[in-house]
């Protein structure tokens, strides 16, 4: 069974924020009552390690055969990074839009041809940053291997568009972990525990 304090910590330090009655609004249009942010966490030397670790784990247990780490623009830069580093592999990253200076570039940094490749996400709500992502990766001649990220919202939509384009995503985190986490350290009651469900169920019509 998998180790949940870390959600914990990342609740505690405003990381994850949950706020039922005053949501957030996201680049979707989406009102959210759950907000995750990777870059507070970056801010704290243990988190952050937890976290980085937590990735690798995942990487040597399943996926030995990686051969390049590539960070999703931006937020999946700084992690991607620090776990490229601790199993000692070529970085790169992928933009969400070619450069539009220089070489024009919309991978950063060197992945040969052949490679097998993990992309590395802070979240995954619908997935669309990450399959861009692939596709870059794969018109390189490279094969992604997964995509991994800190955190997935599990939502259907996301399910359907990995599916679709053949990937693989993998999470440390999933939605049902942050319920559970919240509910047993009782930031989140059971009447919001029932609100944050339906919620996950239709965010679209959600309010």
């Amino acid at each position: 069974m998998k180790s949940l304090e870390l959600l914990n910590d990342l609740i505690s330090i405003n990381s994850i924020k949950i706020n039922l009655n005053n949501p957030f609004t996201w680049a979707s249009g989406w009102k959210s009552p759950i907000y995750f942010d990777n870059r507070i966490s970056l801010s704290y030397p243990k988190i952050r390690r937890e976290i980085t670790n937590k990735l690798i784990d995942i990487i040597k247990n399943k996926y030995n055969d990686v051969e390049v780490i590539a960070g999703v623009a931006t937020a999946g830069i700084p992690q991607g990074t620090l776990v490229s580093e601790g199993l000692d592999l070529p970085f790169a990253y992928v933009r969400s839009k070619p450069k539009s200076h220089g070489m024009k570039n919309l991978i950063e940094g060197k992945i040969e041809k052949g490679k097998k490749v993990i992309l590395i996400e802070d979240l995954i709500s619908t997935g669309g940053s990450s399959i861009k992502a692939v596709e870059a990766i794969r018109n390189n001649d490279c094969k992604v291997i997964t995509v991994l990220s800190i955190f997935n919202y599990g939502f259907d939509i996301s399910t359907k568009n990995f599916k679709n384009n053949n990937c693989i995503a993998e999470s440390v985190f999933y939605y049902s972990d942050l319920l559970k986490v919240a509910l047993t350290n009782k930031y989140i009651s059971e009447q919001e525990l029932v609100k944050l469900k339906f919620w996950r169920e239709n965010p679209g019509k959600w309010k």
